[in-house]
């Protein structure tokens, strides 16, 4: 399992700047998930997702990895823990090793995993990954693959102690600025985009793309200035990035109309710095599908530190984060997000403030990482229940809401939602030992029929409260068994 840390201590003083159809045969083994069609504009400024239904519907999930790790038994487990999204790492550099040979293998193994989330009701974000480029440059074999990789012969010497500052090596620069820059490398990457777009179109699992992870480019100056990375990310963000983006949505959507795309800011966003990016242009027919999908992460958790909550962090990404979705009208999906190890005092703490501060801001989620484990960002302890800490990513929730919402909020082993009703069913992601209460209405009809999914309904045009409750016990221990 890879093992990250997402920025190097440079970026920390950036802070004070304030950046294939489905087999028809197959059946679900729990109700298919619920998929966005559009979307709806809270009184918050949040653009929601909304299904067929127009119910307002909130995935939230976790990172998996499509290669050797994640089994059937992962999926099913996710799913019986009330979750609906999965996001999934490919590698350009795995499924197309040499320029116009894809491996037949890797697209059967990614076809087979989305199989398993349509079984369990699940949808999946394919996540185009790199880690400082790619495998020419240590990044294992997530990234672009080395015939694609020019690095103009510079030196690339890499810190054993900070991955991240592989980024700022020469060679690298070099690299990145061919990517974004050559006439065939651009023609390239957009031929794969276009390849897997084509291989996966139509599969009822698939809720969309992650453009790019974690982009990056060249930086003129001094790294370790804030100013020159302030600037360098910005300059990226309104020209090479942009132009990325518009390029490879136009690639995916030549042969997909229906997923949904998703843009990444750089990382300084998650050190307050407001992303820079423009709005995009959605070729579809009819309302685009766009999003944006930032990461969550504190650079001096990443670092090792327990987290301070006295740092501002919680309040400069917030900040950061709201003008350029609201701007837009993009959902806002966190792509990651959670610290590597939840069980210290202050990453505890981090944990219930991010899962709170994501009410007002973001329209689902997915936490890094699924697996099981002491550290390492495992969201599940040796005993595979929820880590210690990693409690509250687990808690309670609403999967479709019917109604529009005016609120949403989460509190300690508790979640509510003030919404006008419009009838329909609202379904929950809830353990059987939840209290559910409705306030604003005597009119309330509870169906408890599907464990761990239960449903409420109200009169239409009823403005209501309504608050599924956990007793930490139970919240602790509770596992969905289906």
């Amino acid at each position: 399992m890879r093992v990250r840390r997402t920025a190097a201590a440079l970026l920390l003083t950036a802070a004070a700047l304030l950046t294939a159809v489905p087999p028809a045969q197959a059946r679900p083994a729990r109700p298919a998930a619920d998929f966005p069609t559009g979307t709806t504009v809270a009184p918050d400024g949040r653009t929601l997702f909304t299904d067929q239904a127009g119910r307002v519907v909130e995935p939230r999930g976790f990172n998996v990895d499509k290669y050797d790790e994640t089994t059937a038994a992962d999926l099913r487990a996710i799913a019986a823990r009330g979750f609906t999204l999965i996001r999934v790492a490919v590698s350009w550099d795995r499924l197309e090793p040499a320029h116009g040979h894809y491996d037949d293998a890797e697209l059967a193994k990614l076809q087979r995993l989305l199989d398993w989330a349509d079984q369990d009701g699940l949808l999946a974000v394919i996540d185009f990954h790199q880690d400082v480029y790619g495998p020419a440059f240590g990044g294992g074999d997530r990234g672009i693959p080395p015939w694609a990789t020019r690095d103009d012969g510079l030196p690339f010497v890499p810190d054993p102690d900070d991955w991240f500052a592989g980024y700022f090596q020469p060679a690298v620069q070099a690299a990145f600025r061919h990517l974004y820059d050559d006439p065939d490398l651009r023609r390239w990457q957009a031929e794969f985009y276009t390849r897997l777009a084509g291989e996966l179109r139509g599969h009822r699992s698939l809720l969309g793309y992650d453009l790019f992870n974690e982009p990056f480019g060249p930086v003129n100056g001094d790294p370790s200035d804030p100013a020159v990375l302030a600037a360098a990310s910005a300059q990226l963000e309104q020209g090479r990035l942009a132009a990325m983006y518009q390029r490879l949505i136009g690639a995916i959507r030549s042969v997909d109309q229906r997923s949904w795309l998703f843009v990444e800011p750089t990382v300084l966003v998650g050190e307050g710095v407001p992303t820079q990016l423009p709005g995009f242009t959605d070729p579809r027919p009819g309302a685009p599908r766009l999003g944006y999908a930032p990461h969550f992460y504190d650079t001096a958790v990443e670092d090792g530190a327990d987290w301070d909550p006295a740092d501002g962090f919680i309040e400069a990404y917030t900040a950061a984060i709201t003008a350029y979705p609201r701007a837009h009208r993009l959902p806002v999906l966190v792509g990651e997000w959670g610290p590597p190890n939840s069980r210290t005092p202050g990453n505890t703490e981090l944990v219930r403030r991010q899962i709170q501060a994501m009410t007002g801001f973001a329209s689902g989620w997915t936490m890094w990482y699924w697996c099981q484990g002491e550290g390492g960002y495992c969201a599940l302890g040796t005993d595979g229940q929820p880590a210690p800490g990693d409690g509250p990513a687990f808690g309670p929730y609403a999967l479709a809401l019917a109604g529009h919402p005016s609120g949403e909020s989460w509190a300690a082993d508790s979640y509510t939602a003030a919404f006008r009703a419009d009838g329909g069913w609202t379904e929950l992601a809830a353990p059987p030992t939840a209290r559910i209460t409705v306030t604003g209405t005597d009119r309330v009809t509870i169906d408890r029929s599907t464990p761990g999914r239960p449903r409420v309904r109200v009169p239409r045009g009823a403005e209501v409260s309504l608050t599924v409750a956990v007793p930490a016990q139970a919240q602790a221990r509770a596992q969905v068994s289906n």
